[in-house]
């Protein structure tokens, strides 16, 4: 059983409106606002037919949004219908502007209830489907950016689904390309706020001088050149997600004034007295180490503690090289959706020493380098010649650990031996197509001791089996 309420000291109405209803509709009436507005909040009405005068004598405000508010306090989904005399038809109309779904004039008209409520069932109808869809695209771009084998990452991953329906600040801290401001935007699409606004802001590539006023606005006169008021970012955003990236750059003034909207949400323009309120979530990332800096004395301790609400840290790509041809192949489809060309995969060369690079610029230098390559192929398949030389020299870097100074001896030696053993076994099952046997073989290990070191690296049999399948393996 699905219920109505009609509000209105007119029962002709009430008997009208109920006759536009089959039995699967249970009409009632309320004869006074107090009473509708009891009776709304105890039950799940489908339409509230109500008269214009009992808004304002319930509220008893001027301003029709806030009349409206109580009934959508109660069920933020309630179609409401306004009726009013013909004299008070612009009140009404204005409460419809308020966000009313539609009204009606005394007396009623059964054809007119019937047309409206059609047309409020068909707009739901829309509404759902749009939400699917959406819903649905949303799936499967969260599938293609949040898709990972590695172990750290797949903790990255829940972390941020966890946090991203709260209203938490989050610090993202990692490496530049690590991916940051693409893990940010998910947050915001999967929060309460994905309807609303989202804006970035690189702190770093905006001059000091510039930034109070583009984060903060200013009043017209505030300083050479501002010849008219502008509104800033957070006043913009409200509502919405405002996303600092590099926040270690900022200088000291503007960490006091963003301590101060993280405190109590409140600014001034640049040049301006009146204190403002802006209702905005703040993400931020940096690739700076905020606790050293604090120490040095470069950064506010208490902002630093009032951003480190929600850590998360982003490892670098080259320790989740499991997850390389999973985007190498999502960068090259990407490509082709844009392009003419339609290059269906890469080789197996170069997929080997796109795992074996060390990638110091992470996620964002892959996506450049097979961008580069992409230009410059001719043929359906990314082959080494599209790719820098220096891909190929089988230099890994691994003298880094050398200068790490901070590592134990038994801690450097552990990850050179994780390091040889992962490019070990990544060389080995590339060259063997995944499959295991012949790996274990090669390897001179059994079966049992490569599923476990596969497990401990994050490594799957099958990534190799679809690198490769792209095109015949002209080296084996």
């Amino acid at each position: 059983m699905k219920y109505i309420l009609v509000a209105s000291r007119d029962e002709k109405a009430h008997d009208v409106i109920r006759n536009c209803f089959d039995k699967n509709f249970q009409v009632e009436l309320a004869l006074t606002g107090n009473i509708c507005l009891d009776m709304f909040v105890k039950k799940r009405y489908e339409f509230l037919f109500i008269d214009v005068d009992f808004l304002r004598d319930v509220t008893n405000q001027e301003d029709y949004e806030n009349q409206l508010q109580p009934f959508w306090s109660a069920f933020p989904e309630a179609e409401i219908i306004v009726i009013s005399t013909q004299e008070k038809i612009r009140q009404a109309v204005n409460v419809v502007k308020a966000g009313a779904s539609d009204y009606l004039t005394y007396p009623i008209d059964q054809t007119e209830v019937r047309l409206i409520t059609e047309n409020i069932h068909h707009d739901q109808r829309l509404y759902s489907e749009l939400k699917y869809l959406r819903s649905q695209f949303r799936r499967r771009e969260t599938n293609t950016v949040l898709h990972t084998e590695n172990p750290a990452m797949k903790t990255v991953f829940e972390k941020i689904c966890l946090v991203a329906p709260t209203e938490s600040t989050v610090l993202l801290t990692g490496e530049t390309g690590t991916g940051k401001s693409v893990l940010t935007n998910q947050i915001h699409l999967h929060s309460k706020r994905s309807k609303k606004q989202f804006i970035p802001i690189h702190c770093g590539a905006i001059p000091d001088t510039l930034l109070e006023s583009e984060l903060f606005g200013h009043e017209k006169g505030a300083f050479t050149g501002a010849d008219r008021r502008k509104l800033g970012k957070f006043e913009i955003a409200h509502g919405g997600t405002i996303f600092l990236d590099e926040i270690g750059t900022i200088t000291q003034p503007m960490q006091i004034k963003l301590l101060q909207i993280l405190q109590d949400r409140t600014f001034q323009r640049v040049g301006g007295e009146t204190t403002l309120t802006s209702d905005v979530r703040i993400l931020i990332a940096t690739n700076a180490d905020l606790k050293r800096m604090c120490d040095e004395g470069t950064f506010r301790r208490d902002l630093f503690y009032r951003l480190h609400v929600f850590p998360i840290e982003i490892p670098p790509l080259r320790e989740r090289r499991e997850d390389i041809p999973f985007l190498a192949v999502t960068f090259l489809n990407r490509l082709n959706k844009f392009s003419l060309k339609n290059i269906t995969g890469v080789d197996p060369k170069v997929m080997r020493a796109l795992q074996a690079y060390d990638w110091p610029g992470n996620i964002r230098e892959l996506e450049n380098l097979i961008e580069r390559a992409y230009v410059i192929e001719r043929s359906l398949t990314l082959m080494p010649a599209s790719f820098p030389e220096e891909l190929f020299k089988g230099k890994r870097q691994l003298d880094n650990y050398f200068k790490d100074t901070s590592l134990s001896l038994e801690e450097a030696r552990k990850k050179l031996v994780e390091r040889f053993e992962q490019h070990y076994l990544v060389e080995l099952l590339a060259r063997n197509r995944g499959r295991i046997n012949r790996t274990a073989e090669a390897a001179g290990i059994g079966v049992r001791q490569l599923h476990h070191l596969m497990n401990k690296y994050g490594i799957k049999k099958e990534d190799f089996k679809q690198s490769l399948s792209f095109q015949q393996d002209s080296e084996l």
